[in-house]
C-alpha cells in the first residue's frame, strides 16, 4: 500500500474474526503569527482498508513493514495450506 509522507506511528493494523483493517488518521496545524493577524490552517487525513482473510492464511504470523512510503503486509500460508509435493505410493 502506497501510503508517502506517513511515519510508522500513523498506522493501526487489527485483526478480528478474520478481518485485516489497515487505518490511519493523521491531522496537522500550521500557525502564522503576523503583526495584525494569525492565520491557522488545519488538515485531516484518515483511511480506513479491510480485508477478509482466507482460511488458509496463518493469522498468528502476520507481520507489517513501512519503508520508504511503502506499508507492507506479510500474511504467510499455513503449512496445511502449501502444496504438498507429489508422494509415490508404492503398491503391496
Amino acid at each position: 500500500m502506497a501510503a508517502p509522507g506517513m511515519e510508522k506511528a500513523d498506522f493501526k493494523i487489527n485483526l478480528e474474526n478474520n478481518v485485516l483493517t489497515i487505518s490511519s488518521e493523521k491531522q496537522e496545524e500550521q500557525k502564522e503569527e503576523q503583526d495584525k493577524y494569525t492565520r491557522r490552517e488545519f488538515a485531516y487525513r484518515a483511511f480506513q482498508r479491510s480485508f477478509t482473510l482466507p482460511d488458509s492464511a496463518d493469522s498468528e504470523k502476520i507481520e507489517a513493514k513501512y519503508e520508504n512510503g511503502v506499508l507492507q503486509v506479510n500474511i504467510p500460508k499455513k503449512e496445511e495450506a502449501k502444496p504438498q509435493p507429489p508422494k509415490l505410493i508404492e503398491i503391496s
